[in-house]
């Protein structure tokens, strides 16, 4: 395994996980890659078992369907190809996208549409929960990542084709491929706007508010880069 990356000095809102978890997050890599597998594993059970959407969808459309474990797979890819020193921006940048708009879409929408769903209490916290994880890894691939432009364009392309796909233009049928919903899609919600409205919107934001993290992050490694560089080179005062 590599040596643990420095941390650079971003600010608390581009980095609110404490060092120590991300340091202890690191060096149990090779747990953190097996954790994203087991869950990948769940999900994709999940989406064929519990809810049955999988096995009703064509696979051309399979990596529109279960969001969620394809982002704890980008995560376990991009952790383990850290952990072998062939890291893959463009695979950590979607990582990074996937886990943000995952982990808080998901949570977002069991609350939207709470009481609806017929998920045992347990089921319930465990997806609301588990989702919420997704967020806090997200923010500790900052430490592998500088977020490149190309990495980022990647995965901003990639999330966008998902809300196209998902809520807008359907690849098959006149039925977006988004994650079921316990409501009809047409089903009235806050100010005049469906259910379908509602989870589009939230997908929509999360997809901007991905974007802007990891652009600001990028900006911040570059700032923080560019100060040490001065700082060396900058001749000390007698």
């Amino acid at each position: 395994m590599p040596e643990l990356p420095p941390r650079d000095p971003l600010p608390r809102w581009l980095a609110p996980v404490p060092k120590a978890v991300e340091d202890l997050g690191l060096r149990l890599v090779w747990l953190v890659v097996a954790i994203n597998i087991v869950g990948t594993a769940f999900g994709f059970w999940f989406y064929a078992v519990e809810t049955g959407q999988l096995p009703e969808t064509p696979r051309l459309l399979w990596p529109w369907v279960p969001d969620s474990p394809l982002a704890t797979l980008f995560a376990a890819g991009a952790f383990a190809a850290w952990a072998i020193g062939r890291p893959q921006e463009w695979l950590t940048a979607l990582a990074f996208f996937g886990n943000i708009i995952l982990g808080l879409w998901t949570p977002a929408v069991l609350v939207f549409f709470y009481g609806e769903y017929g998920h045992s209490f347990v089921m319930w916290n465990t997806l609301f929960w588990t989702h919420l994880a997704m967020v806090v890894q997200a923010f500790v691939l900052h430490r592998i990542a500088s977020f490149t432009i190309k990495g980022v364009a990647v995965a901003f392309v990639w999330y966008t084709l998902d809300l196209i796909v998902d809520y807008h233009v359907p690849v098959r049928g006149d039925t977006p491929h988004h994650t079921l919903i316990p409501v009809p899609r047409n089903e009235p919600m806050w100010g005049g706007a469906t259910a379908l409205d509602a989870i589009a919107a939230t997908a929509a934001v999360l997809t901007l508010l991905a974007t802007f993290l990891a652009l600001a992050t990028r900006v911040a490694k570059l700032r923080a880069a560019r100060g040490k560089q001065e700082s060396a080179t900058t001749p000390e005062k007698s």
